[in-house]
């Protein structure tokens, strides 16, 4: 059993910075891809960004791509997502996910295990 524990979300003006933490504890296996995904109320949840944790790649929506960074530190069983620039259309709730491989790594559906989340608001 793996458990996920998210990080790091707050207020920030537009144009402003925040940086998600996701811890993992326990057993690792099948969380070989670390994806971090957002959900406002009444929509689907939406996949941000992805890490493979064996190799480093890594992969991004189109909408953050160039603004948010996606990284991990394996001593720490931590990964991050640095976000840069925020817009007030980034406000979300924002989860961090762990699944077998990335192959399909924006569909939250694939993801076996998830954190509780953590609240970004961006203000203009």
């Amino acid at each position: 059993q793996v458990q996920l524990v998210e990080s790091g979300g707050g207020s920030v003006q537009a144009g402003g910075s925040l940086r998600l933490s996701c811890a993992s504890f326990g057993y690792t296996y099948g969380s070989d891809c670390m994806g971090w995904f957002r959900q406002t109320p009444g929509k689907g949840r939406e996949g941000v960004a992805a890490i493979y944790t064996v190799g480093g790649s890594t992969y991004y929506a189109y909408s953050v791509k160039g603004r948010f960074t996606i990284s991990q530190d394996n001593a720490k069983n931590t990964v991050y997502l640095q976000m840069n620039r925020l817009r007030p259309e980034d406000t979300a709730m924002y989860y961090c996910a762990a699944d077998f491989s990335c192959d399909n790594w924006a569909d939250w559906y694939e993801y076996y295990y998830w954190g509780q989340g953590t609240q970004v608001t961006v203000s203009s």
